[in-house]
């Protein structure tokens, strides 16, 4: 017995949990409460995934001690009966059974070795451990998901000005969130007191509140199964077929360059009517710092482009009525919020899928060289770091990317289906007592007979990963409305990392009941009255309250995974969008070839102006590196010039390569004005003066808008 593994097992969940967090999120511009609000539900969610299966193996150590327990003789006059000795201290089990029954020969092993009735798992920790660990676990997590987090959802995209007022939207928001739970809560309550036979108190409102907490979560789990389980191992199957990816990456371009264009449209829109705003409101009205909070939102590249109002001058015949009221920069602020993350949700998909088809492109083009060496384009990103390159060799590259890739995704894809074909047919059957129909508690019944732990808690872990792997791929591929979007590379919003975290921490705790009813660890889906249980089962409670729910619900609703793996298989739901007008990537379809070959000349028109760039930029670097060196050399050699001497040394250096004849007399050409010379001169010299009088005041007052973006949530107010 040694308490090693569970810290290990805590200590990599937390390296883990920080390692995705650094990833996806910033770390350096996301608010301290966001990071440390996903932090807590990223990790006690993968500790819950990784932590069950030591109490998986412990609970077949209890039930070992168990059965093996010796039997005490009691007579009476009529009948003769055998009650088991109650064993409460583990360690002196085999002390206990020898002195019972000196009799009974120890059992003999390898060269007449003793071998124990039951072996103790390496992972094997106190009984008082495990369950006080499920009951900090499972409830920060329920605080997190049902609570703390919707809340600094709303919180987060609210557009008021002060942190009460964010508050108070937060919770208006929320309220037909909570008021929805809080009737089926008062429901089932109002059942419960209805029934003779059952009696209300505090024990029994905790059950009721788990019962309904893991109903919702089974209903949700299945829905998102019966999309996840069929779809992951065909994607990675499609992976193997040469083309595919890169036709349904051409698809994907050509539907978001829509999505894209819409984004940075109404985000320009917004900016306009910010723009009509701030002239409206001079710097010392009370409401201009709150039009400096609406800038500090907008994109760094966009929000210079908004001038700023400092002038004195007043114009009296303007109404006051003119001047937009606060509710109007609260919505404003709101509008801004919401299209600067839609915004940069499109541009980060963009980015990603545009650097995915250059990739494919490359495998492509490699496939058909004659050379064996890996070459990239010099669009193709190389995120590997320097030491991996040394064993990574271009050799290696092209024989891994162009042969080997192939293969692999074609066994993993066949061994997942593999995979999902038992989870279907346990899941179907799982509430049969015979453990025979159920595959995953056959390995692990066989496991446990051999006192094989180590296979106990690897599958267990592998099974648990599988099926929230498929239930999360499920979410981010149905994305709702496009409200979130996860991306590598510190590119995910701060909504998005909530998000996550509140379907993870409301999303495993019922699917690891769904794994112990798999196995036939839960005495509630075997009807076994001599089971023992697990820690995590004991704190979660059993759905015994209402019968619709713990003999209806839980028990015959995973059939309905059958129906819907069905109906991904053939991709029924993708058919029936696309009747309906909502483009779907289907094969055989014309509307799918033609957005295909819109994506592929979408990519060629993105790769020729990243060359133009490239290009531009390196004819201005060898320009500064022949010419600026010149000058910057002349001037340590002769000593300091003139501006008379600067002046006619530019007039004799050669021009750029960039420019030419007509670009020349193009920049030496005057603006003509024929229509009006002396009123623009007359516009310009009023302008210059306007321009150095609002300088003066800038520097007097000072500027009100800050260059640097808000760090988070509650740094703007």
């Amino acid at each position: 017995m040694s308490a090693g593994p569970l810290v290990v097992e805590i200590i990599c969940t937390c390296c883990l949990a920080a390692f995705l967090l650094h990833r996806y999120g910033d770390l350096r511009k996301q608010n301290i409460l966001t990071t440390l609000t996903t932090f807590i539900s990223w990790y006690f969610s993968f500790l819950i995934i990784f932590v069950l299966p030591l109490d998986v193996s412990s609970t077949f150590y209890r039930q070992c001690l168990q059965d093996k327990a010796p039997k005490i003789l009691t007579t009476t006059t009529t009948t003769t009966t055998l009650k088991p000795v109650n064993v409460t201290n583990t360690s002196d089990t085999s002390t206990i059974l020898s002195s019972i029954v000196p009799s009974t020969p120890p059992l003999q092993g390898l060269n007449n070795v003793p071998v124990p009735l039951c072996q103790v798992p390496l992972s094997h920790v106190p009984e008082n451990v495990l369950p006080t660990l499920w009951q900090v676990v499972y409830w920060t997590s329920q605080l997190l998901t049902w609570i703390i987090l919707p809340i600094m959802q709303s919180y987060s995209t609210a557009g008021d000005f002060t942190v009460a007022g964010k508050i108070k939207t937060a919770l208006i928001e929320n309220a037909i969130y909570y008021g929805s739970y809080l009737l089926i809560f008062g429901v089932i309550l109002i059942y419960v007191v209805a029934k003779a036979d059952l009696q209300v108190d505090a024990e029994r409102l905790k059950v009721i509140g788990i019962t309904a907490s893991n109903t919702w979560g089974l209903f949700l789990l299945i829905l998102l199964l019966g999309y996840g389980l069929v779809e992951v191992p065909r994607s990675v199957y499609n992976s193997s077929k040469k083309g595919f990816v890169l036709s349904k990456t051409y698809f994907k371009i050509s539907k978001l360059s829509t999505e894209k264009t819409e984004a940075d449209e109404a985000l320009e829109d917004v900016l306009d009517e910010i723009k009509k705003v701030s002239e409206k409101i001079k710097y010392n009205h009370p409401l201009r710092k709150h039009i400096d909070t609406i800038l500090l939102k907008c994109p760094e590249t966009m929000r210079h482009a908004v001038p700023q109002n400092n002038d004195d001058y007043e114009d009296y015949n303007r109404s006051s009525i003119d001047i937009p009221s606060e509710k109007t920069l609260v919505r404003l602020h709101k509008r801004v919020i919401q299209d600067s993350q839609n915004h940069h949700r499109t541009h980060a998909q963009w980015n990603s899928l545009m650097q995915k088809a250059i990739d494919l492109e490359d495998v492509e083009r490699n496939e058909q060289s004659s050379i064996t060496k890996f070459q990239r384009s010099q669009h193709s990103s190389s995120m590997m770091p320097a030491f991996v390159r040394v064993f990574y060799t271009p050799e290696i590259e092209w024989y891994w990317r162009c042969k080997v890739y192939f293969w692999v995704m074609r066994v993993c894809g066949v061994i997942l289906a593999v995979v999902t074909f038992m989870v279907v047919w346990s899941e179907c059957l799982f509430f049969v007592k015979d453990p025979i129909l159920s595959l995953f508690a056959v390995f692990i019944n066989a496991a446990k007979h051999n006192y094989d732990y180590v296979f106990i808690e690897l599958s267990s872990i592998l099974t648990i990963a599988y099926l929230c792997f498929c239930a999360y791929y499920s979410i981010f591929q149905i994305r709702i409305l496009n409200l979130y979007y996860i991306a590598p590379h510190h590119q995910t919003d701060e909504f998005s990392l909530m998000f996550t975290g509140m379907m993870l921490c409301r999303l495993t705790p019922p699917m690891c009941l769904n794994f112990l009813g798999l196995i036939h660890l839960d005495s509630h889906i075997t009807k076994e009255d001599n089971i023992e249980e697990t820690s995590y089962t004991k704190i979660m409670g059993h759905m015994d309250v209402i019968s619709f729910i713990s003999d209806g619900f839980n028990i015959y609703f995973p059939i309905i995974l059958v129906l819907l793996c069905i109906c991904t298989f053939f991709s029924l739901g993708s058919r029936i969008l696309h009747f309906l007008g909502v483009q779907q990537f289907i094969g055989d379809d014309d509307m799918t070839q033609e957005l295909v070959d819109e994506g592929r000349q979408i990519v060629q028109r993105e790769k020729r102006n990243r060359d133009r760039k490239l290009d531009s930029a390196e004819r201005r670097r060898e320009w500064t590196e022949k010419f600026g060196a010149t000058s910057r050399s002349s001037d340590r050699v002769i000593g300091p010039r003139t501006d008379r001497e600067r002046a006619r040394e530019k007039e004799t250096v050669a021009r750029s390569p960039d420019e030419n004849d007509k670009t020349e007399l193009l920049k030496e050409a005057e603006p003509i004005d024929y229509t009006g010379e002396l009123s623009s001169a007359a516009d310009t010299d009023f302008s210059q003066g306007y321009q150095r009088s609002s300088t003066l005041r800038s520097n007097r007052f000072g500027s009100r808008t800050s260059n640097a973006p808000p760090r988070g949530i509650f740094d703007d107010v």
